[in-house]
């Protein structure tokens, strides 16, 4: 491929430019197509929970006051911060995801599904633990985080007999898919159709070896031209007739 310049690439892409336009056109409608059509909308709701001072399984959360929770220690700290990973795998645990589905009586799900859609995270240098569950069904999403927070609750006061995990906010039903935005993906896919059309642009300008300028046959053979002769088309001239 010869060496173009600025300016002659500018004039190529300019000539081109009908071309870069369809193509580009073609590919924005392809965008909203695979957006509109084939992407399969999902949400997510989340429920936080929070690590507070350590009581024993008799207490209750009216009885962990705004008190209780300044007086927390040190080693009230240092063992929920051990915890947490701990409480993070548990929230998966068949046992949760089964009392869950079992309570929400959802058959088309399976605990796969669901653990597969759940994302534990704790805040950083917080005892705070946030739950989020994503499904196609919005409703299903709210509710089984909902689920999840209460069952693991239950879990921990039974299993370490302790009263140290509350929920601070309930999941909420997402009023729009996460996953899906149109104008992102149609923005997307014009963009790739633009460098598509600058890669077909450059790949017919290589392959074509024609002769159209002067200055083409002065690079090709490198010497110059001394004059040219204009084409005169005289059928056109004498109405038809040679």
């Amino acid at each position: 491929m010869e060496e173009l310049d600025l300016k002659e690439l500018f004039e190529l892409f300019w000539e081109k430019k009908l071309t870069i336009v369809l193509i580009v056109i073609i590919f924005a409608i392809i965008g909203a197509v695979y957006s509109l059509a084939f992407v399969t909308p999902k949400y997510k709701s989340s429920t936080t929970l929070v690590l507070t001072k350590t009581e024993g399984n008799n207490a209750t959360p009216e009885q962990v006051t705004t008190e209780n929770t300044d007086s927390i220690t040190t080693t009230d700290i240092t063992i929920n911060s051990k915890l947490v990973a701990t409480y993070s795998e548990l929230i998966k645990s068949k046992a949760i995801l089964r009392e869950v589905l079992s309570g929400l009586d959802i058959k088309e799900l399976s605990e796969d599904d669901v653990r597969k859609n759940i994302t534990v995270s704790s805040l950083k240098d917080t005892e705070v633990i946030e739950i989020t569950v994503s499904n196609e069904n919005a409703t299903y999403a709210a509710k089984i985080a909902n689920g999840i927070a209460e069952a693991f609750t239950k879990q921990v006061a039974e299993i370490y007999n302790i009263n140290n995990v509350h929920i601070v906010d309930k999941a909420e039903v997402a009023e729009g898919p996460y996953n899906i935005n149109h104008k992102k993906d149609i923005a997307i896919f014009a963009l790739i159709g633009l460098v598509v059309a600058a890669g077909y642009v450059l790949l017919v300008n290589m392959l074509d070896t024609t002769v159209k300028t002067s200055e083409d046959i002065e690079k090709n053979v490198e010497l110059p031209v001394l004059a040219t002769i204009a084409v005169y088309d005289y059928t056109e001239k004498k109405g038809g007739r040679a």
